[in-house]
């Protein structure tokens, strides 16, 4: 299995397609979000627009992984990324992750994009397990995986120290029959 092939996923609210280097100012405006940044990088993290430049214009030829813009199907807007890595040949399994910035938000944009990426994951790439960690007070992307079928594994408590407050870690999974007997449903 290789993220060699880069695919555009379309949904209804969203469509997902390989990145660009003339992605990076939108991603830029995105990171710099207050609510993404609390929710997805380490405190210490230091971006530069030309670093974000760097960074998305190599995405297409990553091979290790699988990086997609998340954007409006009417409007072409970058509104965020879903993300793939972390391989694992043995486990047929990788980790997931994404962020959606504030003009993405409360549209069901996130749900359907993470729907989206796991489906092509398990009927593509022949995954059977993806996992994800995401921070415990990070209530709206909780509730978003567990709508797409992620099940909690555990909580690593206290992990990290993040704005003065000890956050914990929920660890979650879904696995490729949970994911087909949940599309078998939805049918």
């Amino acid at each position: 299995m290789s993220f060699s092939v880069k695919p555009v996923l379309t949904g209804r609210r969203t469509v997902l397609r390989p990145f660009s280097e003339a992605d990076a100012a939108a991603m830029w405006e995105i990171v710099g979000d207050p609510e993404v940044v609390r929710f997805t990088f380490e405190p210490s993290t230091d971006l530069t627009e030309e670093g974000l430049r760097s960074w998305y214009g190599s995405r297409a030829g990553a091979p290790d992984r699988l990086d997609l813009a998340v954007t409006d199907p009417e409007t072409g807007e970058v509104l965020g990324e879903v993300v793939l890595y972390a391989y694992d040949p043995n486990g047929r399994s990788c980790t997931f992750r994404t962020l959606i910035g504030p003009r993405g938000r409360g549209r069901g944009i996130g749900t359907e994009a993470t729907r989206l990426i796991v489906g092509h994951a398990f009927a593509e790439l022949g995954l059977h397990r993806i996992e994800l960690a995401a921070w415990a007070h990070n209530h709206r992307a909780l509730r978003v995986y567990e709508k797409v079928g992620f099940v909690v594994e555990g909580v690593k408590r206290e992990v990290q120290l993040r704005d003065g407050v000890w956050a914990d870690e929920v660890i979650m999974s879904i696995l490729d029959r949970e994911w087909a007997a949940l599309s078998a449903t939805a049918r």
